[in-house]
Parts: structure tokens; sequence; C-alpha cells
């Protein structure tokens, strides 16, 4: 036990790691004056406008949360493909987040982080943690070959994902869309007083 009565790092620790909280929302994490202004992209060799249930998935939870998608596009597994279709959501002046879908996984094909590393500015690596955390509950220790990650590029929020749907819904309802308007007014994309 540490001098404060609680056990230090790695003390008691088990397998499993713990629950994490029910929803709870930062005192200052209310909504923003107006919608986060989003653009999506896909990456994957196999999926497109016709054939996107992550990015589709993705798309109806944001608006759902009172969220707008003002850019979508698709891109293949490919790290300069991924780099110009990210730049380009991040020269348009009204989108807020980037959300790309696809390709952090662990195969040779997955390059996504890769891809988009160079993007950004500053890393934000509790997302990455927060998810893998919260996948345990449904895919156990495959949760850890996740890569998926955050960061800040050119004063936006930039978020990878995993594709699979599951990873998707409960990034955007346990994550994404509870925060979005919180990360968006940290980063000043609502100008004073937003």
């Amino acid at each position: 036990m540490t001098p404060r009565g609680r056990r230090g790092i790695g003390a008691g620790a088990s397998a499993r790691p713990p629950r994490a909280a029910a929803r709870v929302r930062h005192p200052h994490a209310g909504p923003g004056s107006r919608a986060v202004r989003c653009a999506i992209l896909t990456v994957s060799d196999t999926r497109g406008r016709d054939d996107d249930p992550g990015g589709d998935l993705l798309q109806r939870r944001l608006e759902q949360g009172g969220h707008t998608v003002v850019w979508r596009r698709w891109s293949r597994d490919d790290a300069p493909a991924i780099r110009r279709a990210v730049r380009s959501a991040l020269a348009r002046p009204e989108v807020d987040a980037v959300l790309v879908t696809g390709g952090t996984g662990i195969a040779p094909r997955d390059v996504t982080p890769e891809a988009v590393a160079p993007l950004v500015e500053r890393w934000l690596p509790g997302f990455g943690e927060a998810l893998r955390g919260l996948s345990w509950g449904s895919v156990g220790s495959a949760a850890w070959l996740s890569r998926a990650a955050a960061g800040v590029a050119r004063g936006r929020l930039l978020v990878i994902l995993p594709g699979s749907p599951d990873a998707v819904r409960l990034a955007a309802d346990r994550l994404l869309v509870p925060e979005l308007a919180h990360a968006a007014r940290l980063l000043g994309r609502f100008g004073r007083g937003g």
C-alpha cells in the first residue's frame, strides 16, 4: 500500500482491466454552439460507396447525436492515398473533425496509423486506450491488436477507428458522440463563446 492507502501501479492487478465507468461525462462536456461538422474517410480495398457498413453506421450515429457529416470519401489501403484523402478533408475550412474507419489492425495492408502520423501535431493517447478498454468486454484479449488512435491535425480532431461495425458503434456511442463538441470547443472550432 502507498502512504495514502491506495495500491501502487501493478499491485494486485488482475488479468482483466477495470470496468469502464458507465457514461460519466466531464462537467465541461456540454453541447457546442452548433453541430460538429465531420468528415468520414473509409479505408478499405473492398468497401466503397455502395457497401460500407462501418462508415454508414458512423454517419448514422453522428447524425443521431446531433452532429453533421459534411464530407465523405473512400480510399484503398495505401498510405499515400490515405494521407492525400485526410489532407483533403483537413483543407476544408468547415470540417471540425476527421474520422477515419479501417486499416488500424496489424495485417500488412493496415497502414492507416502510418499514413496519418505525419499529419498529427499532438496525439491523444486516451482515445485508443479507452476504446481498447471498452472493447475488452466483447473481443477479450484481441482488443490490444487494435491501433485505433486520435490526435490533433491542423487544429482539428483526427480519429482513426477500426472498420468493424461493432467497433465503430462502440467508439461512436461511448466516446465520440458524447465528447465531439467538447473536443471541438477545446480546439477553438466554435469560436468565442461556443
